[in-house]
């Protein structure tokens, strides 16, 4: 990404020799081993953020009679997603240009299984001349629709069947992923075309996946014994390895976004440094300051608040501003948990909403302010901070509009063909053994 992905994934070079005056010595495009490299480790950088990483995360949230089914529904609906990205979910957000009308929304299904594609195939970065192969950058984006759709499901975990999220997964992912992807990163995209800033996925993957997962909870239901029953994590210990495995991919998820091995990548490591510092400790001080003790949960809740809100900006804001944006993306995402979750009284499990959701539009928000000069960022000289900003709410308006209808669409799709979730009986005795047949911890 970028401020969008200049991508119209049509072989790059065609549309960059169109562009060179008839004076002026022709651009050669090239592949770049270094940033194909680069882009190549990036990509696994994101595997490793699902599985093991986020598969960890949200499995130690669970309870001990949950643990394989969380982490079993991630897996593969994983594998899914990939699958379905190479048939018709690349072609749908960076494939050919549609007709007029669908262009803001949708490409065409031209290159639908791949087809025309092949290792000699490249698409351009944000450097004339400059390429990476097309099964690079497809893999590369395979792996965001991927970890995109897994993040839903911390919301419904515990009582949704397995049969149903691959359903809801198949639903979800053409109806919401491949359009926001497309509109936001796709040359002649809605968002794109209007400048609206998003990196490395803030709308496309948090507000998305979070939005969604709020309305996937409200449908699915509350657990039985929601919120009375005592349902703590049944292993910090492996959060906590869980949110070392997802900060170290995100690596790859933002630096990785800049397309090259350059200096944009490098703003975009530092900013995913501090950023995430920052909101880690200010999770556990604003525990503090709440009257609680600073705890290893806090923690982990604030490292994945500050990735969160720094995807967006993480190559549009300077260092010290991704520190301030993760400060107060922590505090407020904080205050959704704690404060707005309880009153509301919706069952959000692993708070998908209050930190992605949130803490996504926060950053994107954020992102329209950051941007300046004046704070550091790298906007330009004639950068307008109030219009930015408009720019800014208006995608986060449209992407939680977007999501929370094809959401609610998918969910019930999903809950007349497979029921969505599991009867009573199966829900007390634990969904690795009613939905799976076997155990966590055999003790």
């Amino acid at each position: 990404m970028k401020t969008a992905l200049k991508i119209a994934a049509a072989g790059a070079g065609t549309a960059l020799f169109a562009a060179t005056p008839a004076w002026a010595a022709p651009v050669v495009a090239t592949v770049n081993k270094g940033d194909t490299a680069w882009m190549m480790v990036s990509t696994i950088l994101v595997l490793l953020m699902i599985v093991p990483g986020l598969a960890l995360f949200y499995g130690g949230l669970a309870r001990t009679k949950n643990m394989l089914s969380v982490m079993t529904q991630i897996g593969a609906v994983m594998c899914f997603a990939m699958l379905i990205w190479v048939m018709y979910g690349y072609t749908m957000a960076f494939g050919p240009d549609a007709s007029d009308g669908l262009k803001p929304y949708i490409s065409s299904f031209g290159k639908a299984f791949l087809a025309g594609i092949t290792a000699d195939s490249n698409v351009a970065t944000f450097t004339d001349g400059v390429e990476i192969p097309e099964f690079v950058f497809i893999s590369f984006q395979m792996t965001f629709a991927a970890i995109t759709v897994a993040l839903v499901l911390g919301s419904v975990v515990e009582r949704i069947k397995f049969s149903a999220v691959m359903v809801f997964a198949l639903i979800w992912l053409t109806l919401v992923y491949f359009p926001i992807a497309h509109m936001v990163w796709a040359a002649g995209g809605w968002f794109f075309e209007a400048g609206a800033l998003d990196f490395a996925g803030g709308t496309v993957v948090h507000i998305n996946a979070g939005v969604s997962a709020l309305v996937a909870a409200l449908l699915i239901g509350k657990r039985i014994g929601y919120p009375t029953e005592r349902m703590a994590p049944h292993s910090l210990t492996l959060t906590f390895v869980g949110t070392g495995l997802l900060w170290v991919g995100w690596f790859g998820f933002n630096a990785g976004s800049a397309l090259e091995a350059n200096g944009s990548a490098g703003l975009a490591m530092i900013n995913t440094f501090v950023a995430t510092a920052s909101a880690a400790l200010f999770w556990m001080l604003a525990e503090r300051a709440a009257g609680h003790k600073p705890s290893a949960l806090g923690f982990c809740s604030g490292v994945i608040a500050g990735l969160v809100a720094v995807t967006p900006a993480a190559g549009n804001s300077g260092p010290f501003g991704a520190i301030v944006l993760g400060a107060v993306a922590s505090v407020v995402c904080f205050l959704f948990v704690t404060v707005v979750k309880p009153k509301l009284g919706y069952d959000d499990s692993l708070d998908a909403f209050g930190i992605h959701g949130v803490g996504g539009i926060v950053g994107a928000i954020g992102t329209g302010i950051v941007y300046a000069p004046s704070l550091g960022g790298p906007g330009g000289d004639d950068f307008v901070m109030s219009a930015q900003l408009v720019t800014q709410v208006s995608a986060v308006a449209v992407t939680i509009l977007w999501a929370a209808v094809g959401t609610a669409i998918a969910t019930m799709v999903a809950k007349a063909i497979t029921g969505g979730r599991v009867t009573p009986e199966v829900e007390r005795e634990g969904l690795d053994l009613g939905e799976h047949g076997e155990r966590a911890y055999n003790y």
